[in-house]
């Protein structure tokens, strides 16, 4: 089956264009929370929806169409469902599918090239939120030492060594930002990082950082989509990614890709926003916390969330090994009112005023991030796990 699972305004299933390979009565594939299952027919689009981590199963295999099981997921097996026929977009519907994804990439790209300096310049080259001990008291100072140590916990949370026969040696940094981790990381373990970004201002700057701190030949950056790396099978021992998830339109294409191209042995790390778990009762989130999620979907540029629990697994479906989440929730509290606090400084303000207005949107929406970790509907997580090594 040639089907990929796309996160956004209106998620779906995308087969792609050409015959679908059909499914062995064996063979399971999981889709992620919000899927939508589309069936091309002559006068528009037949849609079969699903709200939580399902499997889709064959049931039958013809010449010409495929049946499948949708089931929710219940301690690993399959409850109820409806049944669906898997058939080919139109090339309209196809068309229509690739003009969202590119518009999403486009505002992703166009965000961070406008916003990115005046980050730079309040924040410095860490584009991510700080770990804090719950309930410190934080003056300003402590953020950028903050910044710093949410790299070291993620390291330790997933015990990459600093042995220097087993230290990571070939770095990817997926969603790089100006390069600050990836300098980090290269400097620290002596290795080779490079990072890949939607945005061209972002890689040039990351470079010429490098170059100003000595690190040109040790780190290069390039503008790439996370979903579609350049970058064969197997090449790093350390995938990292640190906030740059909550922007791919199709989670399962992203896990899948950072599996590829983690060597045997590797370690893939993935920090990044979530919304809580839904439990076992429930179907989807409430009402008002998609729409409380929506207005930062609109300012930020993200598709539609998923949950630590997703992750962990789409993961498992790609036979990864050793996986661990946790909820560093609690540790970034202190993280945007700090930078709201910064933003409201004569600086921030006279900064926001000379980007435009892709960047004074984003600002505007920050309160809406504390309040939705104040609700426990936004999550801070990390989630982590190793290639096998064969």
């Amino acid at each position: 089956m040639a089907g990929t699972c796309k996160y956004g305004s209106s998620v779906q299933i995308q087969w792609r264009l050409g015959a679908c390979r059909h499914l062995t009565p064996t063979q399971n594939i999981l889709l992620s929370p919000g899927a939508h299952l589309y069936k091309a027919k002559r006068k528009g689009v037949l849609l079969c929806r699903h709200s939580r981590p399902s499997v889709l199963s064959s049931r039958s295999s013809s010449s010409k169409s495929c049946s499948f099981s949708f089931g929710k997921m219940n301690n690993g097996g399959e409850n109820g469902g409806v049944t669906a026929a898997c058939a080919v977009l139109s090339p309209s519907a196809a068309a229509a599918v690739e003009a969202e994804q590119q518009k999403l990439k486009k505002g992703i790209a166009e965000f961070y090239d406008e916003s990115s300096g005046v980050w730079e310049d309040m924040w410095g080259d860490h584009m991510h939120h700080g770990f804090y001990e719950p309930q410190a008291s934080v003056s300003i100072s402590d953020h950028r030492a903050a910044q710093i140590r949410m790299i070291e916990e993620a390291l330790r949370f997933a015990s990459v060594s600093e042995d220097p026969e087993k230290r990571p040696k070939n770095i990817v940094d997926v969603g790089c930002g100006i390069g600050g981790s990836s300098r980090y990381l290269a400097r620290k373990y002596s290795a080779r990082s490079e990072g890949i970004t939607l945005s061209p201002n972002q890689a040039k700057r990351a470079q010429a950082l490098a170059a100003s701190q000595g690190l040109g030949d040790k780190v290069c950056f390039q503008v790439a989509d996370a979903l579609n790396q350049p970058f064969p099978d197997g090449k790093f021992d350390l995938v990292w990614s640190m906030e740059s998830g909550e922007h791919m339109p199709d989670k399962a294409k992203f896990v899948s890709e950072l599996a590829r191209v983690a060597a045997p042995g590797g370690t893939i790390i993935i920090v990044t926003w979530c919304h809580r778990d839904l439990s076992p009762t429930e179907q989807s989130l409430r009402p008002e916390e998609k729409q409380l999620l929506n207005k930062i979907c609109n300012a930020f540029y993200l598709p539609a969330w998923c949950s630590a629990a997703d992750y962990v697994k789409l993961l498992q479906s790609n036979s990864l090994q050793d996986i661990k989440a946790a909820d560093w929730s609690e540790n970034v509290a202190p993280f945007w009112p700090a930078v709201i606090k910064s933003a409201l400084s004569w600086k921030g303000i006279t900064s926001l005023l000379s980007t435009g207005w892709k960047t004074i949107r984003g600002a505007l929406v920050m309160p809406l991030m504390i309040e939705g970790y104040k609700k426990g509907l936004i999550k801070f997580a990390i989630i982590t796990c190793r290639k096998s090594d064969e």
